[in-house]
């Protein structure tokens, strides 16, 4: 894209648009066609990070439960998960489609209304409409 970026991570409509929160265009009648393409791009990437959690979960379903560990060994817990679930998933290690049952997505609490325009980062609009180009460049996927 011509500039060097940083992560960020994928939001929804709900959370503010922050240069390291990257957030669909709010979905109306006068978005363009690269908006409209943009969101869903978006919305596809979060998908696949969805699938990605939900096989986590179903793997380690540990990880579904409450845990009686300290809170202090909670993330160590995760972490762990995460590195076997990768090399797991790196030396095709077969992923049991049946560990899915029971595993239904859990929808965490998020704010009902969108956050206020004033938390909003006017340097994020520019990375957002940057990606925005990058996808139209990019054609169809």
């Amino acid at each position: 894209m011509g500039k060097a970026q940083k992560y960020v991570l994928l939001g929804d409509a709900t959370y503010p648009l922050q240069d390291w929160i990257l957030k669909p265009y709010q979905e109306d009648e006068n978005l363009t066609q690269r908006q409209l393409q943009f969101n869903y791009r978006l919305k596809r990437a979060h998908s696949v990070i969805e699938n990605a959690f939900l096989r986590l979960k179903a793997r380690w379903q540990i990880l579904l439960k409450c845990n009686d560990c300290s809170l202090e060994l909670l993330p160590t817990l995760v972490l762990a998960c995460c590195i076997l679930h990768n090399v797991c998933e790196a030396h095709d290690n077969p992923f049991n489609e049946e560990w899915l049952e029971g595993t239904e997505p859990t929808e965490l609490p998020k704010p009902c209304q969108p956050a206020p325009t004033a938390m909003e980062d006017s340097r994020a609009e520019q990375m957002r409409e940057l990606m925005c180009q990058y996808f139209e460049s990019c054609g169809e996927g």
